[in-house]
């Protein structure tokens, strides 16, 4: 068999050994600078805060990769790529390949303040550093920079452990590219009413320490903010160096076509560390595309990689958060605007030529799935105009039962952003056996990745088996109780 090398085992690497487990005729040897094998890093915000275990989270462990034959090399850093010798070379050895995939992910951006050297400064990236995070503890203090995605899942997860944490973000509201200044504001609002420190316009200019580890963060005003932990979630950026030090094409990423091959025809790269048609990535959604497109080249079969739109869902309890599509203002766009201060629910979707191309919701994001599929089909709105910010259930005149709006949701209507699964291929999993929640994942992969969509997929449970499937109820908090969650 030939020999196929991969230099990562993140989401996507993970991802592509399975397709290419599946189709067979390769030995995979799989590096990681991580001691361990693929896990899924969306979920490590609920690891963070106490509701999942690092355990529940691993989709690869040690007898999947026994079972495809996978020649682990983990905690193992590649050093070199020899292109002319077709050899890959990791600290412990070198290895020869036929194919190789470049999957290196992305480093966390550190902003260069005075003190960012210090002990007690980290980025948000990885086991390690929840690891950090969640052995802080009540009475502690955390700072957080970065008021986006990342950092607020990191912050909510440490509030939710007892620690003092204040959230300082440059911009005038949270979450600036995913939500607009409504929606951060209710986002705030929520956050400081748990006990939260929210600070917007805020500018870091020193990190403080005392014998080399962290104590402060003075903004450009002045104001000292005490902690014992400081976290910068600022963005991220594709890693390169390696695929750069092989002499591989890379600008912001490294650079890809639509079948995943880089500037070397026998070297592919996918996921976060990638260029294409001048976009990188960071949602897990197009990263499992690519890995399925780079399985199929490497069994040279056709595929082409397409750069879909992708929705943003925020990962803390209690926080019901959706935004897609284009949100900015402009002389030829229409909003349409739902608000009710009352529940904290804030929806707002932006049209242009009757088509929908942006949605923003807060506090129920229940048809969030919807929309989101409306501007990716393009759909012609014009003769739902009037009853569009009400969602499925409405269409037609009235409020239908919501298991009928999930019924009435075509075949090729999305449920998993994520594993871009729709709605046939699970009504054909339940038909052919799959009558649970687990048994759908374990078929299809709905579900299984950041699990927003879970509460859909059980619908179709119910609206698929009828009275055999059951709704599931609010479960106990533990066993030994009947308090609820």
């Amino acid at each position: 068999m030939k020999n196929l090398v991969i230099i990562g085992a993140g989401m996507a690497a993970g991802r592509l050994v399975e397709h290419v487990s599946e189709a067979g005729g390769w030995n995979i040897t799989l590096f990681n600078a991580e001691p361990r094998g693929t896990y899924n890093r969306i979920m490590l915000s609920p690891v963070l805060s106490g509701e999942k275990t690092y355990e529940e989270i691993v989709t690869h462990d040690a007898s999947f990769y026994e079972e495809h034959g996978v020649a682990c090399r983990f905690g193992e850093r590649v050093t070199n790529i020899d292109r002319a010798a077709k050899t890959v070379t990791g600290e412990n050895g070198t290895v020869p390949y036929d194919k190789l995939v470049i999957a290196t992910g992305s480093d966390p951006f550190m902003i260069p303040l005075p003190g960012h050297d210090l002990e007690g400064v980290i980025a948000y990236r990885d086991l390690e550093d929840t690891e950090r995070m969640m052995g802080l503890g009540e009475g502690h203090k955390a700072v957080v920079i970065g008021g986006g995605l990342l950092g607020l899942e990191a912050a909510a997860g440490m509030h939710a452990r007892g620690v003092d944490v204040t959230v300082v973000h440059l911009m005038g509201h949270l979450m600036e590219r995913q939500l607009d200044e409504a929606a951060g504001y209710l986002l705030r609002k929520e956050l400081v009413g748990r006990g939260m420190k929210v600070l917007c316009s805020s500018n870091s200019q020193e990190i403080l320490g005392e014998d080399g580890k962290v104590n402060a963060l003075k903004l450009d005003n002045g104001t000292e903010l005490p902690c014992d932990l400081l976290v910068m979630a600022v963005g991220i950026r594709p890693c390169v160096a390696l695929a750069k030090e092989a002499g591989l094409a890379v600008g912001r990423g490294v650079h890809v076509d639509a079948q995943m091959i880089t500037s070397d025809e026998d070297v592919l790269a996918i996921g976060e560390c990638v260029e294409f048609d001048g976009a990188v990535f960071g949602l897990v959604a197009p990263l499992y595309d690519q890995a399925k497109v780079a399985a199929k080249t490497i069994a040279g079969e056709e595929a082409a990689f397409i750069n879909r739109e992708t929705a943003t869902k925020l990962k803390v309890t209690g926080v019901d958060l959706f935004s897609a599509g284009d949100f900015a203002e402009g002389e030829d766009r229409e909003d349409i605007v739902f608000r009710d201060p009352s529940r904290g629910v804030y929806k707002r979707l932006i049209l242009q030529d009757n088509q929908l191309i942006g949605a923003v919701m807060y506090g129920d994001t229940a048809d969030g799935s919807w929309f989101h599929g409306l501007i990716k089909d393009k759909t012609d709105i014009s003769e739902m105009r009037d009853t569009l910010i009400f969602g499925p259930a409405f269409q037609g005149g009235g409020a239908l039962d919501p298991m009928a709006a999930v019924a009435a949701l075509p075949a090729d209507a999305e449920i998993c952003g994520c594993n871009g699964i729709c709605k046939g291929q699970i009504t054909e999993a339940i038909e052919g056996g799959a009558t649970s929640l687990d048994a759908v994942r374990a078929e299809t992969k709905a579900s299984g990745s950041c699990g927003t969509c879970t509460g859909l997929v059980e619908q179709l449970l119910a609206v698929t088996l009828g009275d055999e499937f059951e709704l599931p109820t609010a479960q106990p908090v533990c066993k030994c109780t009947d308090l609820r969650a």
